[in-house]
């Protein structure tokens, strides 16, 4: 997770991941009610890669991939 924080530039962490770590946070809020906060967390955490992942894709096919400059 720090990583994530640290070397994504503050624009990709605000205009892709805040918007889908919001979206899974609320999914799991009103939908998971599994009484383990393991299993819950873990839900969460797979929704928002699933979010972030249909994110991708729909910014692919608008012509507008929000890759990260990591590396680069």
């Amino acid at each position: 997770m720090f990583t994530l924080i640290s070397r994504l530039p503050i624009r990709e962490l605000l205009w892709r991941q805040a918007p889908t770590l919001l979206g899974a946070l609320a999914i799991a809020e009103l939908f998971y009610k599994w009484h383990s906060f393991l299993l819950e967390a873990g839900g969460f955490l797979l929704t928002w890669l699933a979010l972030d992942a249909l994110a991708g894709l729909i910014a692919k096919a608008f012509g507008r991939p929000l890759e990260s400059k990591i590396g680069r």
